[in-house]
């Protein structure tokens, strides 16, 4: 109890930022869900920014905002494994963005789980979308 009295601070912090997070992917992950095309994960070759711009400069900073974007998903949803929110799912969508050797194996593995496929098929129905095809 002495211990909790002495770290009023950081519990309100810890809880604070928990609710940011909960609150912060029930926005975010239902709509990058659904702006996933419903062939993404059948698909071998995926059309990318990083490809098709000409101009150098776009090309880096796309690739470093969307890689940062991308581990901060993943860190925030291994933190919602243990606190409210959707980890896995955040997970997932951090994966999707990464670029990384292997990306591909791990997508298809994750996605592969009934409860997520399930999961993901739920938010984009209620989306008005068609659900992903594997």
């Amino acid at each position: 109890m002495d211990w909790i009295l002495g770290h009023k601070a950081l519990l309100a912090w810890l809880g604070t930022a928990s609710v940011v997070m909960f609150l912060g992917t029930l926005a975010a992950v239902p709509l990058v869900v659904a702006w996933l095309p419903k062939d993404y994960f059948r698909r071998r070759r995926r059309r990318d920014l990083l490809r098709t711009s000409r101009h150098p400069a776009l090309r880096i900073t796309w690739w470093v905002v969307k890689n940062l974007l991308a581990v901060l998903l993943i860190l925030l949803g291994v933190a919602m494994l243990v606190l409210p929110g959707q980890g896995v799912l955040t997970i997932l969508l951090g994966l999707v963005l990464l670029d990384f050797p292997g990306k591909r194996r791990m997508e298809l593995a994750l996605v592969r789980r009934p409860r997520v496929l399930a999961s993901l098929n739920w938010i984009r129905r209620q989306m008005g979308r068609p659900p992903l095809e594997l």
